[in-house]
């Protein structure tokens, strides 16, 4: 096979991969990792769209925005625990 249909083929696991990640990225704090993977991989389609049509945009496109809002989210709520936590040790300090 040549190297212009794997870089294809890759580009299209990688769009399902996304997917994948992306929604796996929505659950509840565990989701953080594969959101942040599935922005990554985003970004790798996202360059390599740029020399070959995507079949599956549609699932890329579902993947990443998953993979944002969840990485908003559960980031943010991890943020809010941690400053409460910190918060609250140094209350308890004093």
């Amino acid at each position: 096979m040549n190297d212009l249909a794997t870089a294809k083929l890759n580009m299209l696991q990688h769009s399902f991969l996304c997917l994948w990640f992306g929604l796996l990225g929505l659950l509840p704090f565990i989701g953080l990792p594969f959101g942040l993977v599935a922005l990554l991989l985003a970004g790798r389609i996202r360059r390599q769209e740029k020399r070959f049509w995507n079949a599956a945009k549609p699932y890329w496109i579902c993947g990443a925005a998953c993979a944002g809002v969840g990485t908003v989210f559960w980031g943010g709520a991890l943020l809010f625990l941690v400053r409460r936590a910190l918060l609250f040790s140094t209350l308890g300090s004093n």
